[in-house]
């Protein structure tokens, strides 16, 4: 049984025949994909939709079938131990500009490579690695 649950998306778009991923800079330091909590009477799909839009400004979003990765970790919050599931999906956008929200200090667009190194966790690297096959077939 999970404490927390949340939903998330690798987003990406292409420019100029090449694929961009969208990383946000979290107040904790870490680069990670768009992500928050699965609200009540919300599916994981739907939860990471609001998200984008929240978190972004980011409205057209194109699910790609064939990617739906979870990733477990623990955190601490007011000294206990919290667990966490995160299912992230993977999309397409057309839109390149991004609207931050409060919960973000900056983005960025990043090729395949540069998004691979920027990423700050294992487990994002991970999902950008799972997506490669999708996102170049």
């Amino acid at each position: 049984m999970f404490d927390e649950r949340s939903a998330g998306i690798v987003l990406f778009r292409e420019n100029s025949g090449k694929k961009h991923f969208l990383l946000l800079h979290y107040p904790s330091g870490h680069w990670d994909f768009i992500k928050g909590r699965i609200e009540k009477d919300e599916t994981p799909k739907q939860a990471a939709i609001r998200e984008a839009r929240e978190e972004t400004g980011i409205t057209d979003i194109e699910f790609i079938d064939g990617f739906e990765e979870k990733i477990q970790y623990s955190y601490q919050y007011s000294g206990k131990a919290v667990r966490k599931e995160v299912v992230f999906f993977l999309a397409s956008t057309n839109t390149k500009d991004v609207k931050i929200s409060h919960e973000h200090l900056d983005h960025i667009w990043l090729e395949f490579e540069d998004a691979l190194k920027k990423t700050t966790y294992q487990n994002a690297k991970n999902l950008l690695e799972k997506s490669k096959v999708l996102v170049f077939s």
